[in-house]
């Protein structure tokens, strides 16, 4: 019976694909693992390439007609996916195919919900990038608690049916690696991480830019805002009532009374405070119906 299914979203990776896609079919057929190709609307060669694959019967080929995004490929691969686990790897020929192995022993002999395949102290990252992906790291483990080091990784290993419960949170952008991960992490699943290997890109460049960064904290806030909102607007009423304090205390010791500065500084903090309340029950209902589902 199969256990496993390897997922790979492919977008414009022609260059690339060819000899890794025959190792990845290759491994998943001698491991008796199923492999899901979803072509994410290429406009290069990938299609073409990608078909070849599609007469095996250890292969799956899902297409999009246009592209909707890596993270959208992702659900698409995680929703068609029948097997126990699920590992995701990039078109891009990075990563390693004996990772897979190491990953799924980790899972399976843990009991794990998510083993993330940390990339830490391998290839550097130009400076901006390694920057951007330190800030949004930083950003999380201010706002919550992240164990983890590589959170944007493109191998993981999922139980594949809390993947798919979770699939309604994630964002279709390249920010789904990231969220996905603080999504198990806020629901209190067990989540690993296991080093992995990963080689230097041949030809083309990583589709992520500025853009993705900015996605990405957003996709961050949204989830804080969705487990634990009171982690954003507490600081925030906090700030203001410290910086209304600091404002008024001067003109009520000059005996002036309360400026409107002030005034208006009382009831901003009280608005933050109370729409943190209401974002938590809001949150609370959100995740009870994620649960129930």
């Amino acid at each position: 019976m199969h256990r496993l299914t390897v997922i790979m979203p492919v977008y414009n990776e022609h260059t690339n694909l060819g000899e890794w896609l025959s190792e990845v079919s290759d491994y998943c057929l001698e491991k008796g693992s199923r492999l899901i190709l979803v072509d994410d609307g290429s406009t290069d060669g990938s299609r073409a390439i990608v078909n070849t694959f599609s007469h095996f019967e250890h292969v799956t080929v899902l297409r999009h007609k246009l592209n909707k995004g890596y993270g959208a490929a992702l659900k698409t691969g995680l929703q068609a996916c029948q097997t126990e686990y699920a590992v995701t790897i990039d078109a891009d020929g990075q990563h390693f195919t004996g990772d897979i192995e190491r990953l799924f022993q980790v899972i399976t002999s843990a009991d794990a919900d998510l083993v993330v395949g940390s990339r830490q102290n391998q290839l550097k990252a130009s400076f901006f990038r390694g920057m951007g992906k330190r800030f949004i790291r930083n950003l999380a483990r201010v706002l919550m608690t992240v164990p983890v080091h590589d959170l944007n990784s493109g191998m993981k290993m999922y139980r594949t049916g809390l993947a798919v419960k979770y699939l309604p949170l994630l964002p279709d952008t390249m920010a789904f690696s990231d969220i996905i991960t603080l999504v198990f992490l806020n629901n209190r699943d067990l989540v690993l991480e296991e080093p992995i290997r990963v080689k230097a890109r041949i030809h083309g460049k990583s589709a992520i830019t500025l853009q993705t960064a900015f996605q990405t904290i957003m996709e961050v806030i949204h989830i804080v805002i969705l487990f634990n909102p009171m982690k954003i607007f507490l600081p925030l009423s906090l700030l203001c009532f410290i910086g209304t304090v600091a404002w008024g205390l001067p003109f009520i010791l000059q005996g002036r009374g309360v400026s409107m500065g002030s005034l208006l500084g009382i009831i901003t903090t009280l608005l933050l405070f109370l729409l943190g309340l209401i974002a938590e029950q809001l949150s609370l209902i959100r995740r009870n119906q994620i649960k129930n589902n």
